[in-house]
């Protein structure tokens, strides 16, 4: 069974475009989303009619959690007082700016996906089993992620909202982070990071895994143009275009 899975679109079209037509070159069985189809970018209702459109199943994201149920904030873990205000202005925007039916698709999404293939137990979330909005970063504890492996039964556990991408292997169970789609975050202590949008390319076959993690350039300046042009912060426009 071949698997795509993909997070953390963040209202730019532009990249989940450019994702989806990649996902199709390799005909999977099964398209995942994470969640957070908006928040930051300049397109939430465009992304979530495309997630529509195609059928996609998606689990909710804190951000779409936020936008669906008019919440004040996201839940994000801002670190300073800055990303907090700009956190603020994000969500105002598009709880503002999102067309009623797609508030309610968002406000419907289901916050876990559990399927079987090939005899592995597959457990897809936005952060964790527990919390939409937990972080689980390729660091975190191994005696944290196999209480979630053996509270919820299962072997394959997906998630997103850090928004870097990782393949974590304990044992006989696999933690797979898919990265983002439409706002990668760079890692620590560096200011230019890829531009490039990512998803994950899962293979499973009886007794034998593959995970890829895949990276997809796009035309990060038009989105980044569309954030400027409809009023949001050049911050986020700079992050689309891989500047911290």
């Amino acid at each position: 069974m071949k698997i795509a899975v993909f997070s953390d679109v963040h209202s730019n079209f532009e990249a989940l475009k450019a994702v989806l037509e990649d996902i199709k070159l390799y005909n999977p069985d099964k398209i995942l989303c994470l969640g957070d189809l908006v928040g930051y970018g300049a397109s939430p209702n465009e992304v979530v009619e495309l997630i529509r459109e195609e059928s996609i199943a998606t689990v909710m994201g804190n951000y779409d959690e936020a936008v669906g149920f008019r919440k004040m904030v996201c839940g994000c873990d801002y670190k300073t007082e800055e990303e907090a205000m700009l956190g603020g202005i994000s969500l105002s925007w598009t709880s503002e700016n999102i067309k009623e039916e797609n508030r309610e698709f968002l406000k419907n999404l289901p916050r876990k996906v559990e399927f079987e293939a090939e005899g592995y137990k597959i457990l897809a979330v936005h952060g964790s089993p527990e919390r939409t909005n937990e972080y689980l970063f390729e660091d975190t504890s191994p005696e944290r992620l196999i209480k979630f492996f053996e509270e919820n039964h299962c072997h394959i556990l997906l998630c997103g909202h850090t928004h870097i991408p990782y393949v974590k292997t304990l044992k006989d169970r696999f933690v797979i982070n898919a990265g983002s789609v439409g706002k990668p975050k760079p890692e620590q202590g560096k200011n230019k990071f890829s531009k490039d949008a990512t998803w994950v390319f899962m293979e499973i076959k009886p007794g034998e895994l593959t995970f890829k993690i895949m990276k997809v350039p796009y035309d990060f300046e038009k989105s980044a143009g569309l954030i400027e042009e409809r009023g949001l912060p050049k911050l986020f426009a700079n992050l689309v275009r891989g500047i911290a």
